[in-house]
C-alpha cells in the first residue's frame, strides 16, 4: 500500500499492512503489525517491522501531513539536543502527495506512567505507590523545564518507563521558549497547571506536597501555590468543556452518528457491544426486569452476553407530549451528557455506555439510554436498620459527607434527590437518574438549587428519627461550609 492510500483506510485498517516508504534515501517497506493510536485520515501510530527490526511508526497523511511531520520532527530533535531521554529516531521522510513518516526504536517491555497510575489509582489518596508514579512524572517535567522545553499535550501517556528509565515521547507536543535555559515562571505555572488538573480531585489537598518532587529537579523558580491552584482551576474548567463537546461528536473517545432519523452516541470501546443493544432495546426491555414502566419513562435491568445493563427508554405519551419534546434535546441526551460530566469529575455514577434519539426528519421521538448496572442497595434500604437509633456505619456517613462536598465544590444540583436515586456501590454513594441534573455557573443560581436538593434528601426519613437528626447535623446547611 502506498502511504497516501492510508488516509482512506478509516479507523481500523486491516492488519498486518505493508506500506511503501520510498524516498530519495531509500527508506523501503514498513510492515505495520498493530495500531496504538489512530486519527482517521490524518495520523496512524503503531508497531511494525522495518529492515528486520521492530519500530514504533508514526505515519502522517492527508492535507495536514507536512505540518504535523515538521512539528513532530522539531520536537524530537529538541528533546535529543537537550540531552533528554527519548526513543531514538531511526528514519524519517516527507514526500509530497504521499505523507510523512517517523520511525523510532521500539522500547520493549515499556509501560506508560498512565498504565502505572491506573494500577494504583484506587488506593487511598497519596499512598506510597501513587506518590512514586507522580514523583517520576514531576521529575521528568522538571527536567524538561530546566532545559527550556515543555510538553503542550502533557499527560501520563507521554511518559514511558522501562527498567527504571523514563522516556519522553510525542515530539509533536514539545515547545521551546529558549533552548538550554530554564523555562520562565509563567510557562512553568501554565504547564504544571495542565498536569495537576488531570489528577483526581481527591489529590487536590496534596498539591503542595507533590510540588516538592518537581522542585527537587528544577528549583529555578519559586512556584506560588495560590497561583498554581488558580491555574489548575482554569485548566480544569477548560478540560471539562472540551470533554463535554466530545461526548456529542465523532472522536477517539466516542462514536457518534447524527442524521435526520437518529442521533446515536456510544463510548468508543463499547461500540461493538452496544450496537446490538440499541437495535433491540425494546425487546430487551420487554424481557428484562422492569423497575418502572409506562408514563414518561420505562426502566429495566437487562442481561446481554452475561453482562447486566440498565436501559432507560424515554417515552412519548401522546401528541401533546410530543409537541413539548420534539424540538429540544431529549432527556436521554441530557442524562448522557450529565453522566459523562460526573464520570469526568470523579463523582460516582453508573458508567453511561450509549444513547439513542430516534428522529423523523430531525424531529425527536423516543430516546434510549444504556448504562452499567449497579448491584448495590439504595440509601433508603441501606440505612433502614439505623433509622430509629441513628447508628449508621461511619464509613458510609463519611462517604455521604464526601458526596455532598463534591457536589458543592462543582456547584452541581441533582434536581430529584430522593433516596432511590442514591446507591451504595464500591464503598461510594453513586447518583442515578440525572434527567434534571445541572452544573451551575454561579453561586447565586446554585444556592437555591442546593437548598431544594438538601430538603428533598432529608425527606427520605421522618424528621423525628435519630437518623434524620444525625444526617441533618452532618450535612452542610449552607453552601461554602463543605468542599
Amino acid at each position: 500500500m502506498r502511504l497516501s492510500e492510508l488516509k482512506k483506510a478509516g479507523r481500523a485498517p486491516s492488519l498486518p499492512l505493508t506500506i511503501e516508504l520510498a524516498d530519495a534515501a531509500g527508506t523501503g517497506q514498513l510492515q505495520l503489525l498493530s495500531l496504538l493510536r489512530v486519527m482517521p485520515g490524518e495520523r496512524y501510530v503503531g508497531a511494525g517491522v522495518w529492515r528486520g527490526r521492530t519500530v514504533l511508526a508514526k505515519l502522517l497523511v492527508g492535507s495536514k501531513a507536512a505540518r504535523h511531520f515538521q512539528r513532530e520532527l522539531s520536537g524530537v530533535r529538541l528533546l535529543a539536543e537537550q540531552g533528554l531521554t527519548t526513543p531514538r529516531l531511526l528514519a524519517d521522510g516527507l514526500q509530497e502527495g504521499e505523507g510523512g513518516w517517523l520511525l523510532f526504536e521500539f522500547i520493549e517491555g515499556a509501560e506508560s506512567l498512565a498504565d502505572a497510575w491506573q494500577a494504583v489509582e484506587a488506593l487511598p489518596p497519596l499512598a506510597d505507590e501513587q506518590t512514586a508514579v507522580l514523583a517520576e512524572a514531576l521529575a521528568a517535567i522538571a527536567q524538561m523545564h530546566a532545559k527550556g522545553l515543555w510538553q503542550e499535550d502533557l499527560h501520563l501517556d507521554n511518559l514511558l518507563r522501562q527498567n527504571g528509565k523514563l522516556y519522553l515521547i510525542d515530539g509533536a507536543g514539545i515547545r521551546v521558549e529558549e533552548a538550554g535555559k530554564p523555562l520562565s515562571r509563567n510557562r512553568v505555572l501554565e504547564n504544571l497547571g495542565v498536569f495537576f488538573a488531570q489528577l483526581p480531585k481527591n489529590l487536590a489537598p496534596f498539591t503542595e506536597e507533590l510540588l516538592v518532587y518537581y522542585l527537587l529537579s528544577n528549583g529555578e523558580h519559586a512556584v506560588p501555590l495560590e497561583a498554581l491552584e488558580k491555574q489548575v482551576r482554569n485548566v480544569s474548567a477548560w478540560r471539562l468543556k472540551d470533554f463535554l463537546n466530545k461526548v456529542g461528536r465523532e472522536c477517539t473517545l466516542f462514536s457518534v452518528v447524527r442524521g435526520a432519523f437518529a442521533l446515536r452516541a456510544i463510548r468508543r470501546e463499547e461500540e461493538a457491544a452496544m450496537l446490538p443493544v440499541l437495535e433491540q432495546a425494546d425487546a430487551l426491555l420487554d424481557q428484562g426486569h422492569l423497575y418502572k414502566t409506562g408514563g414518561a419513562a420505562s426502566v429495566g435491568k437487562v442481561e446481554v452476553a452475561g453482562r447486566p445493563l440498565v436501559i432507560k427508554r424515554y417515552n412519548i405519551k401522546g401528541f401533546a407530549h410530543w409537541l413539548k419534546r420534539f424540538w429540544r434535546p431529549s432527556r436521554a441526551w441530557h442524562s448522557w451528557r450529565e453522566g459523562n460530566r460526573l464520570a469526568f469529575l470523579g463523582i460516582a455514577t453508573p458508567k453511561p455506555l450509549a444513547v439513542l434519539e430516534t428522529r423523523f426528519f430531525w424531529l425527536r421521538s423516543r430516546a434510549y439510554l444504556v448504562t452499567e448496572f449497579l448491584p448495590g442497595p439504595d440509601i433508603i434500604e441501606r440505612f433502614a436498620p439505623y433509622v430509629e437509633h441513628g447508628d449508621a456505619p461511619e464509613n458510609e456517613l463519611l462517604a455521604l459527607d464526601h458526596l455532598f462536598a463534591e457536589l458543592i465544590r462543582e456547584r452541581i444540583s441533582h434536581g430529584d434527590f430522593k433516596g432511590h436515586n442514591l446507591f451504595w456501590h464500591a464503598d461510594r454513594w453513586a447518583l442515578i437518574d440525572l434527567d434534571a441534573m445541572c452544573q451551575h455557573s454561579s453561586v447565586a443560581s446554585f444556592a437555591p438549587a442546593f437548598a431544594k436538593d438538601r430538603a428533598r434528601f432529608m425527606r427520605n426519613w421522618p424528621q423525628s428519627s435519630a437518623l434524620y437528626q444525625l444526617i441533618d447535623q452532618r450535612l452542610p446547611k449552607e453552601i461554602g461550609v463543605a468542599g
